[in-house]
């Protein structure tokens, strides 16, 4: 099992039967995401030590490499990566692409497990 990604409300709701292999929780964040051509700054939906789901963004093909660079709320040091685009929307509802990091170093996964680590911890409202 890798960390493969989903799309639009299983993605959101993680309701849907799990198919990644770490953690994934809500998070509101920007990510700058460039191509070799492009620079673009999404809005993160949900974020895990595999990947992240940028919301509310026309995709690119699944395939394509675009290299990412973020903070972590409650952090100042950015993370940089490179990732997969390996889920897009289907539906007009649902814009939004999934993307599996491919270079991430042990020191910003173990960063970003962190992070989701403390934020399952936190009470619920």
């Amino acid at each position: 099992m890798g960390d493969e990604l989903k799309t639009g409300d299983e993605l959101k709701s993680g309701v849907a039967e799990e198919r990644r292999s770490s953690e994934r929780i809500p998070v509101e964040m920007w990510v700058e995401e460039s191509t070799d051509r492009e620079l673009y700054f999404q809005r993160g939906a949900n974020i895990s030590a595999g990947g992240i789901y940028l919301e509310r963004t026309i995709p690119h093909a699944r395939g394509t490499v675009v290299n990412l660079q973020f903070t972590l709320p409650d952090e100042t040091a950015p993370i940089k990566v490179k990732g997969e685009i390996v889920n897009v929307g289907e539906h007009s509802s649902e814009l939004g692409m999934g993307i599996k990091f491919l270079d991430l170093s042990e020191p910003d996964r173990a960063r970003i497990e962190q992070f989701v680590h403390r934020a399952t911890q936190k009470p619920k409202p």
